[in-house]
C-alpha cells in the first residue's frame, strides 16, 4: 500500500519561501500522479497543484497560479512543492496524495479535485505569519 510522506513545512514570514517534498518509504510513486492539497482551520480541503506521472502536465489552483510551483524527480523518488511569496492565507495543513488510476497513468494527466485521489499522507503544517 502506497503511504506519502510529507515533510518541509514550518514556520515562515509573509513573503517567503517554503518547499515541500513528498514521498514515500519502501514504494515507488513514479508511476503515479500526485496532487498537493492543503486545509486552513475551519475551511475545507482544497486541490492546490497536481503533476502527472512523467512531469509533462502540471495544474494548479488559481489561488496559487504564478507562486507555487509543483515539480518531481523519479529518480529519487520525490515530488516538490516550492511555494514563493507566502501569504498569511496559505497557512494550512499541506497534504500530498496519489491517484492510483489506470487513467491517470496510461494518458499522464493529472487533475485537482479530491476524488480522484486514493492514497494520502499525514499532512505538515505550514504557518506563515504577517
Amino acid at each position: 500500500q502506497l503511504r506519502p510522506v510529507e515533510s518541509g513545512g514550518g514556520l515562515v514570514q509573509s513573503g517567503e519561501s517554503l518547499t515541500l517534498t513528498c514521498s514515500a518509504s519502501g514504494s515507488s510513486l513514479g508511476g503515479f500522479a500526485i496532487g498537493w492539497f492543503r486545509q486552513a482551520p475551519g475551511r475545507e480541503r482544497e486541490g492546490v497543484a497536481c503533476i502527472s506521472k512523467s512531469g509533462g502536465t502540471s495544474k494548479y489552483a488559481t489561488s496559487v497560479k504564478g507562486r507555487f510551483t509543483i515539480s518531481r524527480d523519479n529518480a529519487k523518488n520525490t515530488i516538490n512543492l516550492r511555494m514563493a511569496t507566502l501569504r498569511s492565507e496559505d497557512t494550512a495543513v499541506y497534504y500530498c496524495a496519489v491517484d492510483a488510476s489506470n487513467t491517470a497513468a496510461s494518458q499522464d494527466i493529472c487533475v485537482i479535485p479530491e476524488f480522484a485521489y486514493d492514497y494520502w499522507g499525514q499532512g505538515t503544517q505550514v504557518t506563515v505569519s504577517s
